[in-house]
């Protein structure tokens, strides 16, 4: 396993052909770190699998890509709140028919619903913030990982956040739940045969429009921008990781 040195991965950018012949599928695509992951994937030569729920930032994401002449993305509009199990097998089915193939996984999509005492907390939209950001990954995970095992260099990468904190509720919990998605599924896949390389990336504050929302007094221009945070998930993506996997990475 190679040695994670937080500054070297920040500054980790691949060449225009690290991740040429890749299909990547993003989650939370049309904004913030998904969108900076998006851009900087299709500039080293993937192809991109776009998946948000709100189309219009979507498609300007997948606007930028195209006029940058990347490889030509896709857009997949799905939310993860309402989608079904046979939403997630249609997806990976058409990933299969239209493309042949998925190298890699970005689990970056969140939304955190209120702040809020858990003992405030209503429950229907507990039930609504577990689905979107530790069900719905889940099962997105699930019905795409048969393609990742036959990929040759398979990878996934989940947008980690510390909020075991005082009024995250649902959100904090979901987001300790995919830690725990990170352990599993990089044991599960250690082996030689189906290797999947499983690793979070936890980027800290970020100016991003999640970030605003929930600390709207602070100061964004204090914050690194997106695009200065998409180092490891490259890093991670592609070939150059080789087999680092359990990683939960903090920056």
């Amino acid at each position: 396993m190679l040695d994670l040195d937080v500054h070297a991965l920040l500054d980790y950018r691949p060449g225009p052909e690290t991740l040429a012949g890749r299909v990547i599928l993003v989650t939370g695509a049309a904004d913030g770190i998904g969108r900076a992951v998006s851009l900087a994937a299709a500039a080293a030569g993937a192809t991109v699998v776009l998946l948000d729920r709100d189309i219009k930032r979507l498609e300007k994401t997948y606007d930028t890509i195209e006029s940058a002449g990347s490889p030509q993305p896709a857009i997949y509009p799905l939310n993860l709140e309402g989608a079904t199990v046979k939403d997630y097998a249609d997806l990976a089915e058409n990933l299969l028919e239209s493309l042949g193939r998925l190298d890699g996984l970005v689990l970056n999509a969140g939304w955190a619903g209120t702040l809020t005492p858990l003992k405030y907390y209503d429950p229907e939209l507990w039930a609504q913030v577990i689905q979107s950001n530790l069900n719905g990954p889940v099962l997105l995970t699930q019905a795409v990982l048969p393609m990742l095992e036959v990929s040759g260099d398979g990878a996934i990468v989940v947008s980690a956040q510390n909020v075991r904190k005082a009024f995250w509720g649902a959100f904090g919990v979901a987001k300790a739940g995919q830690d725990a998605l990170i352990d599993i599924l990089s044991r599960e896949h250690s082996g030689e045969q189906g290797f999947i390389r499983v690793n979070g990336v936890d980027t800290g504050p970020v100016r991003t429009r999640f970030r605003a929302l929930h600390y709207p007094g602070e100061n964004p221009a204090s914050l690194p921008s997106p695009e200065q945070v998409v180092g490891p998930y490259l890093f991670l993506l592609g070939p150059d990781a080789g087999r680092t996997t359990g990683q939960h990475i903090s920056l």
